[in-house]
């Protein structure tokens, strides 16, 4: 079992910044991948960035040179730097973590609301 506690999350106006924290519980299975997704009111979840335990990443089209994931192995945690927010990256924002089992643990979910 894997506990996966995000923070960060709030309202910003267009054009600022947000830097989100997913922390997870210490466990007996190793950690692999690491990653965020978001949902927007009435859609489905979409796949914002995932990060290795290597450190290679990849994301997004609509977040590419935006966002950035970045991970403290040390820590187990995960984090998402939010620049130059537009209003239509408002949504639920959930990371993830997959481990050695093949199973994948998901946060509660951080609210991003980009408005002016």
């Amino acid at each position: 079992q894997v506990q996966l506690v995000e923070s960060g999350g709030g309202l910003v106006q267009p054009g600022g910044s947000l830097r989100l924290s997913c922390a997870a519980s210490d466990s007996i299975y190793r950690i692999y991948d690491m990653g965020w997704y978001h949902q927007a009111p009435g859609k489905q979840r979409e796949w914002v960035a995932t990060i290795t335990s290597g450190g290679r990443t990849n994301y997004a089209d609509s977040v590419k040179g935006r966002f950035t994931i970045s991970r403290d192995n040390g820590k187990n945690t995960v984090y998402l730097q939010l620049n130059s927010l537009k209003p239509e990256d408002t949504a639920v924002y959930y990371c993830h973590a997959d481990v050695s089992t093949g199973r994948r643990y998901w946060g509660q979910g951080t609210q991003v609301t980009v408005s002016s």
